[in-house]
């Protein structure tokens, strides 16, 4: 069944599957290959995945820059080659009871919470001289992937015991857990691991309202316009601001109606969606500082 809706599912996935399997699934359930991702999750991970159909997919950029937040569980005694549970353990050590006081936990957790750059895991999908960091290293060839800059907006202790800690955090784009997990244990000279994660949320897009995966049931997409109004400011045009942002043409300040549609203050500086009078999108822009604007990406009619 060919579907040639446009929009965004935010899919609940389960542990087992990689991102692209998902991927894989949604295009035979859409009867499209336009379907996209907002932010890869591991295969043992969970959670909120944006899952971006045919239109959706011109929002890929914007999306994955999103905060994300997570729900981890780190287990000490034993560091992996991936620093998950899925890896090969390569340095174990008994854990003794009451090695771990909450003080010398908040000490390692208050550097991470300040934490500006991190070196992604060995085991990742970042390429280097065109092959990606997992083929290198299951090849046994040398993987050193250099920091890169990372923000942690949130991290909070949910429970804590000798063997292990759950925490919950909110991170910017390019953020590894994993690599939380191994630098976690050695800040505390234990070593450690991921044993289990679940994101939450994506941007604005919740757990709670995320679709339960695999589905034989074709489920209903977020249209274009919910999106962007949850994620960007928006500005609306005239009939002639339409035809001009259609044809990829500079725009005045008389082609937009003036305000906004939504609660999100608008900034010049930033990328705006543009929508026609009936609501739909017409196109991503943004402002000069002479007033004019010019069409980033244009989108096609949806229905």
């Amino acid at each position: 069944m060919n579907i040639q809706a446009s929009g965004v599912l935010v899919v609940n996935k389960p542990s087992g599957p990689s991102s692209h399997d998902v991927v894989a699934q949604a295009r035979r359930l859409f009867g499209t290959r336009t379907i996209g991702h907002a932010g890869t999750l591991d295969p043992m991970a969970s959670g909120v995945l944006l899952l971006l159909v045919e239109e959706a997919t011109k929002l890929s950029a914007l999306l994955t820059l999103e905060e994300k937040s997570y729900r981890a569980t780190v287990r000490f005694g034993s560091t992996t080659d991936s620093d998950d549970a899925q890896g090969i353990p390569i340095d174990v050590r008994p854990v003794v009871r009451g090695w771990l006081t909450c003080f010398q936990l908040e000490t390692a957790l208050d550097f991470e919470r300040n934490r500006r750059e991190q070196v992604p895991p060995r085991v990742s999908a970042i390429k280097q001289d065109g092959v990606r960091a997992y083929k290198k290293h299951r090849r046994g060839e040398s993987v050193d992937i250099p920091a890169r800059p990372v923000r942690v907006h949130e991290l909070l202790v949910l429970a804590q015991s000798d063997d292990e800690v759950t925490l919950s955090l909110s991170v910017s784009k390019g953020y590894y857990v994993r690599s939380l997990a191994r630098d976690l244990g050695a800040r505390l000279g234990m070593p450690a691991h991921l044993a289990a994660l679940c994101r939450t949320s994506s941007g604005c897009f919740k757990l709670a309202e995320a679709s339960p995966w695999p589905t034989t049931v074709i489920p209903q997409l977020l249209d274009l316009t919910r999106v962007v109004k949850r994620t960007m400011p928006t500005r609306q045009l005239t009939s002639e601001g339409v035809l001009r942002a259609r044809w990829g043409q500079q725009l005045r300040p008389e082609h937009f109606h003036d305000g906004s549609d939504n609660n999100i203050s608008f900034d010049e500086s930033v990328t705006a969606a543009w929508l026609a009078e009936d609501d739909s999108l017409v196109a991503l822009g943004c402002t000069e500082t002479d007033g004019t604007s010019r069409v980033v990406r244009g989108f096609g009619c949806q229905r």
